[in-house]
């Protein structure tokens, strides 16, 4: 009893110690160091004044990058948007077209 009473009143004694000679100034932050200092707030005219200045070194930036690789080929272009009128041309040529090859035979409707 005497052999295990021993070490563990040592280890109770010293996780005691260790959590008392931790604590500073009975727990409380130092005042001076506890907060940085604060940089002063900007001013509408200097953050508009250095928006611009971002904004043009971005144009800048994006004036001089190019997300082509040398000598690759550009796109060919976009295609021509068709008006609705078209659309609903070409949308009744396609119908009409399917119409008579579905009389004609050509395309097999239903199950047989």
């Amino acid at each position: 009893m005497k052999k295990l009473l021993l070490p563990l009143s040592l280890v109770i004694a010293q996780m005691l110690a260790v959590s008392a000679f931790a604590q500073t100034k009975g727990g409380e932050a130092d005042p001076e160091q506890s907060k940085g200092q604060t940089p002063p707030k900007a001013t509408p005219a200097e953050k508009a004044t250095a928006k611009a200045a971002r904004k043009v070194e971005g144009a800048d930036t994006t004036a001089k990058t190019t997300l082509r690789r040398p000598g690759e080929e550009t796109g060919a272009g976009t295609a021509k948007a068709a008006t609705k009128q078209e659309r609903a041309a070409a949308r009744a040529k396609r119908k009409a077209a399917a119409a008579a090859a579905l009389k004609k035979g050509e395309i097999a409707s239903g199950e047989k």
